[in-house]
């Protein structure tokens, strides 16, 4: 009995060793460049989006730089963070690495306007989910959650009321899988017919994918939801 006690005890000890070294191994790179509009908000958001994957031990690294972007830097990542980066990002060789970084596996997540960047590569528009077309002005709309089956949506309410800055997109990609959409009826200047995603993911060329379109205002990350909701997203798409 004190044999089966002591493996049983040792098994424990032994495993939680192993997920506490794979927990300081993981390391995300929160990428915030810009060739158009700059976000206010993305000072904001590094700095919360940073405190919240340090208190999961997750660590991280932060640049605007694209030169960043090899396959042997790019390997150290669980997953890219792109805060609301915007136009050309990248030069043929960075985009290779970004391709070969998802064929190998690795985790994408865009935040708002990370939609409005590379419209002249196709590969990219595909992976993120869509390209931003339009918004109206600020203001508060409805959220339809539609699949509370995800990390970044399951502690969300069937319907959340919020501000922010809502994007019509276009090309979206049709092998999305929708978490959440704008429910047009409640604000103005809405295009998408009353089919609008606003939350997505997908796997796609080996990779994973998140998407939310919520990040314009600084107001955004001190929303408790939206903390959980982001970090959901992070997860999954570090393989969590």
């Amino acid at each position: 009995m004190k044999t089966t006690r002591l493996l049983f005890l040792c098994t424990i000890v032994s495993f939680t060793i192993i997920s506490m070294i794979q927990a300081q191994n993981d390391r995300v790179l929160i990428f915030t460049k810009t060739k158009g509009f700059r976000h206010q908000s993305i000072e904001k958001g590094r700095a919360v989006i940073a405190s919240l994957l340090l208190d999961q031990n997750i660590q991280i690294d932060s640049t605007e730089n694209a030169e960043k972007f090899t396959l042997n830097n790019l390997k150290k990542y669980k997953a890219l963070i792109f805060l609301n980066t915007t136009g050309d990002l990248f030069d043929d060789n960075q985009q290779k690495a970004l391709i070969k970084y998802i064929e190998q596996g690795g985790g994408f997540v865009g935040i708002h306007a990370s939609t409005d960047a590379e419209y002249e590569w196709p590969w990219y528009g595909k992976m993120a989910g869509g390209y931003f077309e339009s918004h109206p002005e600020q203001q508060e709309a409805v959220i339809r959650v539609i699949d509370k089956n995800h990390a970044s949506t399951e502690m969300l309410p069937d319907k959340w009321t919020r501000f922010d800055e809502w994007y019509n997109f276009k090309n979206v990609n049709p092998d999305i899988k929708v978490l959440a959409k704008l429910d047009e009826t409640s604000y103005e200047g809405g295009s998408m017919n009353n089919d609008h995603p606003i939350v997505w993911y997908h796997e796609f060329d080996g990779g994973r994918v998140f998407y939310t379109g919520f990040g314009h205002t600084d107001e955004t990350f001190d929303e408790p939801l939206f903390r959980q909701h982001v970090m959901g997203g992070i997860k999954y798409a570090m393989g969590k």
